[in-house]
């Protein structure tokens, strides 16, 4: 079970703590508004998180219990999906928090992660290899759901606090490019670690 939990631990801040749509956003709303301002805008992708995670955890888990087998199905699509957003994270251009009139709304962040494909691939793949062992699925899916969230919140939190020291990373293309080319490798790492496991 300790084995279990530091893998799933260490997986979760990678993929949920690399720089997607949302962390990204978080960075620039810390640098540009302030830990404060930004507070509701994080409550917004923490709840859209939350219900991404009710969404992935009873969906996969009614359907692996009926069709075991799709497992290694759903394990490859989400594994070459998190690929596919590694590439758009070290291929993407720098941050301009600049850019933004407004502080973000709570309205903001819950769409922004709602639909957020990354985040559905994210517990696709964590779903279908990295569940906590327990007595039962329902447990094992609650207790992965509860570790996840509670890694999104403290990766989240850090985003936003940090927004003001990251500014000037971001806004430095060649710098701004190898953290985003290190993050996407260690995503890709990630992934394969996940099939060889």
């Amino acid at each position: 079970m300790i084995e279990a939990f530091i893998t799933l631990v260490s997986t979760t801040v990678l993929l949920l703590g690399s720089p997607g749509p949302a962390p990204i956003a978080l960075a620039a709303t810390g640098a540009t508004f302030g830990f404060r301002k930004g507070m509701p805008f994080l409550f917004g992708i923490l709840t859209g998180i939350a219900v991404a995670i009710t969404a992935a955890s009873v969906g996969l888990a009614a359907l692996f219990n009926t069709f075991p087998q799709l497992k290694l199905g759903f394990q490859i699509i989400g594994g070459t999906y998190i690929l596919y957003i590694a590439y758009k994270i070290a291929s993407a251009s720098a941050v301009s928090a600049g850019d933004v009139e407004n502080a973000p709304k709570f309205i903001d962040g819950f769409i922004l992660n709602l639909l957020n494909p990354k985040l559905y691939a994210v517990f696709l793949a964590i779903y279908s290899k990295f569940l906590l062992p327990a007595d039962s699925l329902f447990v094992s899916y609650l207790l992965t759901g509860l570790t996840c969230f509670a890694i999104a919140v403290c990766v989240d939190v850090l985003w936003l606090a940090f927004g003001r020291t990251l500014r000037h990373i971001f806004h430095q293309p060649k710098q701004a490019r190898q953290i985003r080319i290190l993050l996407a490798c260690l995503m890709v790492i990630a992934v394969f670690l996940s099939f060889i496991l």
